[in-house]
């Protein structure tokens, strides 16, 4: 079969031709029918992000995969051959959290294993393009809104990096009730997205009246809640000195840039915070797959452009390029 493979060691990336695996006991095997392309896996082939728990020098990559199972291993009762199904972007083993696609191979592929209890279901009616990048795509600005956040019904909030994870968060914040929901983003195209995704102000960073529209958005309170989807110095900055009292900055975008903090008194007097996030749990992916199914959630519009699996090399260029400003890029067998 073909997998987009990489070699840590040299970070060189191909799809090759690679034998086909078996599902194992207590194992299914899907017959890949899409499969994101994240951030992560940019970061993982430029060398910023490095697996910790690869037995190998090889891996491959994808961690956000949906498909068809079309093979079951033993002693799994509850799956079955031609069952829907999107896989968790990992699993626990030994006491550690393993990635799909960095741990252990994930579903750039036109086959992928998984263990039965990593399984989800999907309806019958959500397109495996839409479904596939539900873990981490979705899960995790989820997670990081209701969980880490812990954001209410009407807390006023902002979100920087309106992108693959900042465009679902706009999406979810409205879905939970926040209002209103500030975005921020230096591209216009970016900014024109969030408003379609329901936020009630668009902002660019840049903007000289930035803080006076934001004041009169949030009538002088500042924000409640801020997300930084970017993973940059300066948006943090900003982002902190946008929050009002008891105000919570959340970190989901990655950077090993030092956090800093340009008044510290003002800081500690509002009794502000900023919290670490990352990932999600298996239940934030059940519970998104069960709205998508009720039609609480539409992720037609974040799939930016499909490309065959045998092109995932051009897939990842264009992302890091953001040709298109896009949400997500999938990959097709």
């Amino acid at each position: 079969m073909l997998a987009g493979r990489l070699t840590v060691t040299t970070r060189r990336f191909e799809v090759v031709e690679v034998p086909t695996p078996d599902a194992g006991p207590g194992e299914v095997r899907i017959a890949v029918a899409a499969a994101g392309v994240c951030l992560s896996d940019v970061h993982l082939i430029q060398g910023s992000l490095t697996p910790l728990h690869l037995p190998g020098d090889t891996v491959t990559l994808g961690h956000e995969v949906a498909g068809t199972i079309d093979q079951v291993g033993d002693g799994v009762a509850h799956l079955a051959v031609g069952d829907r199904v999107l896989l968790q972007a990992g699993q626990e083993d030994d006491g550690r959290v393993l990635t799909r696609g960095v741990d252990y191979d994930g579903g750039w592929a036109e086959h992928a294993v998984a263990r039965a209890d990593t399984v989800v279901p999907l309806p019958a009616d959500l397109p495996f393009e839409q479904a596939c990048f539900i873990p981490d795509a979705v899960s995790t600005p989820w997670a990081a809104i209701t969980t880490t956040a812990g954001t209410r019904p009407g807390t006023a909030v902002g979100v920087w990096g309106v992108g693959g994870l900042g465009a679902h968060a706009v999406q979810l914040l409205s879905l939970v009730g926040a209002a209103p929901i500030i975005a921020v983003d230096p591209l216009p195209r970016a900014r024109e997205r969030a408003l379609a995704f329901g936020a009630d102000l668009a902002l660019d960073p840049a903007d000289p009246t930035f803080a006076e529209q934001l004041g009169r958005a949030t009538h002088g309170a500042g924000l409640a809640r801020a997300f930084d989807f970017a993973g940059a110095p300066a948006v943090r900055e900003q982002a902190i000195a946008c929050l009002g009292y008891r105000g919570r900055l959340t970190l989901v975008g990655l950077t090993d840039a030092p956090l800093t903090v340009a008044d510290g008194t003002r800081f500690s007097y509002l009794q502000q915070q900023v919290l670490g996030h990352y990932g999600s749990e298996p239940a934030d992916v059940t519970t998104l797959v069960a709205l998508a199914g009720q039609g609480r959630l539409d992720f037609s519009r974040s799939v930016s452009a499909t490309v065959p699996l045998a092109d995932a090399a051009r897939a990842v260029e264009m992302l890091e390029r953001k040709e298109g400003d896009p949400i997500r890029i999938v990959l097709v067998p």
